[in-house]
């Protein structure tokens, strides 16, 4: 039976995992780390996170450069994707930000959006992950 776990979060953890996920984006974008691990469902709803939100930069963004942040505060880890595209984004049925939001909230955590006309667009997901 194959598991749902994507083989790199599996095999690298979530930091290598988020490597591949920024070595693989069509817009340049960079990583930064500084958590430490986190229950499996909590690293696999961060991942799926980034990667839709990197996705999104890719598609409707215009960004020419992103960051993904990961940090760990307290019993919270935090995701953080920005870009420096034109803005605009909004969270409605259907989209993959309602996705995010829906993986977050299953998790009893939390999706904020920041997108102003002209960028640019911060997507931040916030989980409970015990300290």
């Amino acid at each position: 039976m194959r598991s749902i776990l994507p083989t790199v979060l599996e095999n690298e953890g979530l930091d290598g995992a988020l490597s591949a996920l920024v070595a693989q984006s069509p817009v340049p974008a960079t990583l930064r780390v500084r958590a430490g691990r986190a229950p499996v469902s909590v690293e696999t709803t961060v991942y799926f996170a980034v990667a839709e939100a990197l996705t999104n930069v890719a598609r409707h963004s215009g960004a020419s450069h992103a960051m993904v942040v990961l940090t760990h505060t307290g019993d919270r880890l935090h995701a953080r994707v920005e870009d420096d595209g034109h803005g605009g984004a909004v969270v409605r049925d259907g989209s993959g930000l309602a996705g995010i939001a829906r993986r977050a909230e299953a998790h009893d955590g939390t999706l904020r959006v920041w997108s102003p006309a002209g960028g640019p667009t911060v997507v931040e997901v916030e989980l409970p992950c015990g300290s």
